[in-house]
């Protein structure tokens, strides 16, 4: 069996479910597969690092389009100042938020980043994220979920037909399928960031 495309996915949904009458139907199920991926998988293959730049007096830095999780985020200064997360409740609650100087917090509103203090000059900051994959199609035969968890994606697309179907019966068993290709997926990118690497304590210059 090949699962390396598009095309190879819509085939083997079909032939895992025994229907030949579900064409139109075939790449809603992976859509859904896919977003539902986006919002439960993380690896290094979806890792994207952006440069961007502050504007005095504007605490506001655009999300990218296709953000997901924020992995490493500072001002690119000497020395490097990381950005240090706070929940909306506890950012409005700063008394940096009202004033200027170089960002040392940052919170996540809507489609937007917003900084305290306030920029008080042009900074450039530096972000490593989870960046979501472009969605497949007939003319984007392959993304980073495909590319790399393609037992996963399968999974869930078939997970995704079963109520489609009205076939209640399979959904625990692609459900449990899917959950054990993600939680392997994991683990597996957990262990190849660190294999053979020592661990050591390092500590910060602020």
């Amino acid at each position: 069996m090949s699962l390396a495309t598009y095309s190879d996915l819509k085939t083997t949904v079909a032939n895992y479910l025994a229907r030949t009458d579900l064409t139109t139907q075939i790449p809603d199920f992976i859509r859904f597969a896919e977003l539902r991926l986006r919002r439960e998988l993380r690896i290094r293959q979806m890792l994207k690092s952006v440069t961007t730049t502050t504007t005095g007096g504007d605490p506001t830095v655009a999300l990218p389009s296709d953000f997901l999780e924020a992995r490493d985020f500072y001002v690119s200064t000497n020395p490097i100042q990381p950005l240090t997360y706070a929940s909306p409740a506890i950012f409005s609650r700063n008394t940096n938020t009202t004033q200027s100087g170089k960002p040392l917090n940052y919170t996540i509103l809507a489609s937007e980043f917003k900084l305290s203090p306030v920029p008080d000059s042009n900074y450039t900051l530096e972000m490593l994220y989870y960046a979501s994959p472009t969605f497949m199609d007939d003319s984007n035969a392959s993304n980073a979920f495909m590319a790399n968890a393609p037992d996963a994606l399968l999974y869930a697309a078939l997970l995704e037909a079963e109520p489609y179907l009205m076939n209640d019966a399979r959904i625990n068993t692609w459900g449990s399928l899917y959950d054990r290709a993600i939680t392997t997926l994991s683990k597996s990118d957990e262990a190849s960031q660190y294999s053979g690497v020592p661990l050591s304590m390092s500590y910060a210059v602020r």
